[in-house]
């Protein structure tokens, strides 16, 4: 491993190792929030990390920690989506290059040339990070309005997915989460999607 390869691991390293500490805290929700809008224009890790331990911890919270999470995300996805728009051949390409991503960007940059508003609801889902989406987003000069729903429906269904999972199955659910959550979400969407092709072809 490369001294540069090294370095980013060893600060993704210390960022998880900050997240779950920082979950302990009284101040945990506002640091999750945080998390939640940052991961959304320029910080290496999802809010998740914090979320799921949260949640365990108190799952009377679940909702309103899902809801925050939403909230931040989307609002966070309108900084990313402005340093597409106005700063991506600075401060942009800074981040897409910083933690690796070029090639995953250029991908995705492509698919969303096809597939615009899904693309946006479906990449919000996955593992891929959300700053890729926010960050092509503003690039693309996407329609904004458009963008804001893209980016509540897929945040919305990640968080409140997750927080549901840990509400009613508690520990149990934690050792799941990880491997099937983003089977769980896609095949959420599909049905979203396979909803709207029927309203659409019975209208």
């Amino acid at each position: 491993m490369s001294n540069i390869a090294a370095k980013k691991t060893n600060f993704l390293r210390r960022m998880y190792d900050w997240c779950l500490e920082a979950a302990d805290t009284k101040r945990a929700q506002y640091i999750m929030y945080a998390v939640a809008f940052a991961e959304s224009s320029f910080f290496p890790l999802p809010p998740d990390l914090m979320l799921i331990p949260m949640v365990l911890a108190n799952r009377a919270l679940a909702w309103r920690l899902a809801l925050g999470a939403t909230i931040s995300s989307v609002i966070g996805g309108i900084l990313g989506y402005a340093i597409g728009y106005y700063l991506f051949a600075t401060i942009g390409l800074w981040i897409i290059e910083t933690y690796g991503l070029h090639q995953m960007f250029e991908r995705f940059h492509t698919e969303f040339q096809t597939y615009g508003f899904w693309i946006i609801a479906l990449k919000g889902l996955t593992p891929i990070p959300f700053k890729l989406v926010t960050i092509a987003s503003g690039v693309a000069h996407f329609n904004i309005t458009q963008f804001l729903i893209a980016s509540t429906i897929a945040r919305a269904f990640r968080f409140y997915l997750l927080s549901a999972l840990l509400y009613f199955f508690g520990p149990i659910a934690k050792q799941y989460i990880e491997k099937y959550l983003n089977v769980a979400l896609l095949v959420s969407l599909g049905i979203i999607i396979g909803g709207f092709i029927i309203l659409k072809c019975l209208s």
